[in-house]
């Protein structure tokens, strides 16, 4: 059992390792609408976890508060990999692993650096991954969108799976 899902969680990891951006999608307060919004990812876990740092007072931390359910959409245009990846967020004041993902990039967003009193990280913990696998170099990919058009077959989009971790 153990080597399956360190197999699915190799699939996710190849197909992730990549991507530096991603949809982050929480519940909205008090409604039944998703909010979605571009977030960077610091880090990816050997075991899946993703790590991203935001500040204390936004309003996702303030939903992640009311529903710890998640979502992150990837969608790599360079590799063909597209993933929606569902799990469990939680926020994390620990100094020591802000350190650890820290990159002076972030200073855009937090210019006191680590003593930011606005500062936290988000870690999630995936439960189940859809992904899409279309890992054919562009050309490939626009002729056989052309082929497909041409005589009227349906587009071969690759490989589609769902991942339970």
């Amino acid at each position: 059992m153990k080597a399956i899902i360190n197999q699915k969680i190799e699939k996710l990891l190849e197909m992730a390792k990549d991507s530096r951006v991603c949809m982050f999608i929480t519940h909205e307060k008090n409604t039944e609408n998703l909010s979605g919004r571009p977030m960077g990812i610091s880090k990816i876990d050997a075991d899946g976890t993703l790590w991203f740092f935001t500040k204390a007072s936004s309003y996702k931390v303030e939903e992640i508060g009311d529903s710890q359910k998640v979502s992150i959409a990837i969608a790599n245009e360079s590799s063909q990999n597209y993933l929606m990846i569902h799990g469990n967020a939680t926020l994390v004041n620990d100094k020591i692993k802000m350190k650890d993902l820290w990159n002076n990039f972030m200073k855009a967003w937090f210019p006191l650096g680590l003593e930011d009193p606005d500062i936290t990280l988000i870690k999630v913990v995936p439960s189940e991954v859809n992904y899409w696998d279309s890992s054919s170099n562009k050309m490939v990919v626009l002729f056989n969108l052309i082929k497909a058009i041409a005589t009227g077959k349906v587009y071969d989009e690759g490989e589609h799976g769902k991942i339970n971790l």
